[in-house]
């Protein structure tokens, strides 16, 4: 329980340290806060006194005459708290919508970084989650715990002032009620639903990585007419994601009620003092009056802090969720201060080297001891069958892994031959066109599609990569010709078409080294035919090393590898 506490007590300090920059904002709206909260508070108060007054005027009319003057105030501390409070929500909600933009940043950022060999093994669904509601579900706590925690414990300590100052016990029993309310039982309730709140948050993220599953297989569950099992696996994650919720909503009725039953506890408790001490002549009635109504309209401030700590089991499990892929460290850490590369033929007019490259995923050996050298403006292939190791290698080569033994080197125009792990990743990537087996495709124009390895591109080299690609005839048929809008992760493509796709990023891109992995296993013959020969006429000046089980492809290659 102590090392639970210690972590929710971390999370937050870590989630308050990021609201640094905007100090002075948060202040401003603890200030307008605290204002807003106690003419909140003294609008009874002050109708209490006008109350007091009319009821002392019998013995003394000329009370009367100060009337006009309270409910002058009583206006004016009711216009003011409306503006007090548009500023206090103003402040958080801008300070709470800053923040969630720059952790958006670090996330979108540390993904980049991470990917792809620490994305591999990861959820998409419970990432999909993390990304957006966890982030979101963080303007809770930016927006409406630091500043009411902050206004709470300083209204708390101004109205125990200001109603010791009627009756000192009083005082001390508000003091009381304030920490019992505002503090004691949101902290154990926090503590008591914290496993609760993970457990939920976890669970939601799982039961979105199998919906987007259940989306993107829904081909499969047709064809297969498996909808009644995946309808059975849904209803149980629902119905273990209601159990969860129900626990959640069980700490929050008790912490209601416990709450309830405090404001009404102690309220009659300052009454009963009060009355007490009138009787024994120690207070007069308008004490007892402001005692008593100031008492009771003053827990606001703190039944709200009670209130967060429903929501805030559940903001603290998003805040460790995403603070927790903020400290993931990569398997590959990127390189910034390496060599600029300039890609040049080198040593027997190689371009690159792989000298006794060894790597295994786990236990599993994938590459032992390999060693080629990849020639410089001719196309490379490597041949073998499934798990060979040769999309493995071509990851190396992008550095998307470290090999376990053994070396891979660029040739570089002035550093000469250099190790892949001292280059910087930038430099690499761009001096690279990498091709994957499965081509990603967002929802939006096919231009677009394509432009999006290399911002900017004009009309015409975008026209000329899908010409290079053998798909400008096909998307000049299409309705909107490259301003043709295609589905969700190209739903009304075919396989080959976004294989193709693919290939014309890689030629738009113009990395003078293509790595092509299965380029054409989604194409039939034909199709596979034109690809290669759009290969064999527009790599004249690139390098090119291409990777399939197909003996077919092997024919446009200069020379061939055998894995």
């Amino acid at each position: 329980m102590e090392n639970e506490k210690s972590s929710g007590l971390k999370i937050i300090a870590r989630l308050i340290f990021l609201v640094k920059p905007l100090t002075f904002v948060m202040l401003l709206g603890i200030i307008l806060g605290t204002l807003g909260q106690l003419c909140a508070i003294f609008v009874p108060i002050i109708g209490a006194e006008g109350i007091a007054m009319v009821i002392a005027s019998q013995s003394n009319p000329m009370l009367l005459k100060g009337l006009s003057s309270v409910f002058g105030l009583l206006i004016a501390v009711g216009v003011l708290r409306g503006l007090f409070h548009y500023g206090e929500q103003y402040c958080n909600h801008y300070i709470a919508f800053r923040i969630l933009a720059l952790i958006r940043h670090q996330v979108f950022e540390k993904l980049r970084i991470l990917c792809p060999a620490k994305l591999e093994s990861k959820e998409k669904g419970n990432l999909i989650t993390m990304i957006t509601t966890d982030i979101e579900l963080l303007e809770v706590f930016f927006a409406h715990t630091i500043s009411p925690v902050a206004i709470a414990a300083i209204v708390s300590v101004l109205m125990s002032v200001f109603i010791g100052s009627q009756y000192l016990p009083a005082g001390f029993i508000a003091a009381i009620a304030y920490t019992v309310i505002g503090g004691m039982i949101p902290s154990a309730n926090e503590t008591n639903s914290a496993k609760s709140g993970l457990k939920f948050r976890t669970k939601f993220g799982r039961m979105n990585s199998f919906i987007l599953g259940i989306i993107y297989g829904v081909d499969e569950t047709i064809q297969f007419n498996s909808a009644d099992q995946t309808r059975i696996d849904l209803n149980e994650m629902s119905d273990d994601l209601a159990k969860t919720k129900e626990e959640l909503t069980a700490y929050e009725k008790s912490q209601k009620f416990l709450t309830n039953l405090c404001i009404q506890a102690f309220s009659l408790i300052t009454l009963g003092v009060m009355l007490w001490a009138f009787y024994q002549e120690r207070v007069g009635f308008e004490q007892v009056v402001l005692a008593v109504v100031g008492m009771m309209s003053s827990f606001g401030p703190v039944v709200a802090l009670a209130s967060l700590s429903n929501n805030l089991n559940q903001t603290l499990a998003c805040g460790k969720r995403v603070l927790a892929l903020l400290d993931e460290e990569p398997v590959v850490e990127p390189v910034e201060d390496g060599v600029e590369l300039e890609m040049v033929e080198g040593a027997a007019g190689k371009l690159v080297s792989v000298n006794s490259v060894s790597f295994s995923y786990g236990n599993e050996e994938v590459l032992n001891k390999k060693s080629l050298g990849i020639p410089k403006g001719k196309i490379l292939g490597i041949h073998g069958p499934s798990g060979c190791g040769k999309s493995t290698l071509l990851r190396l080569l992008m550095r998307f892994w470290e090999t376990d033994e053994g070396q891979i080197y660029y040739y570089d125009k002035v550093d000469g031959a250099v190790d892949v792990d001292y280059i910087n990743t930038s430099a690499l990537r761009q001096n690279q066109s990498f091709v994957t087996q499965e081509t990603w495709v967002s929802h939006d124009t096919i231009g677009n599609n394509i432009a999006l390895s290399k911002p900017g591109a004009t009309k015409e080299e975008i026209i000329n990569a899908a010409k290079a690609a053998g798909l400008h005839e096909f998307i000049s048929g299409l309705s909107h010709g490259y301003d043709t809008v295609i589905g969700e992760l190209g739903s009304t493509l075919s396989s080959g078409e976004k294989q193709r796709i693919g290939i014309a990023r890689a030629f738009l891109h113009q990395g003078k080294l293509m790595l092509l992995d299965e380029p054409t296993s989604a194409l039939d013959s034909l199709n596979e035919g034109i690809i290669l020969k759009s290969l064999k006429d527009e790599a004249k000046d690139r390098t090119v090393v291409l990777v399939s089980h197909r003996k077919s492809t092997m024919g446009v290659a200069d020379s061939v590898v055998e894995f």
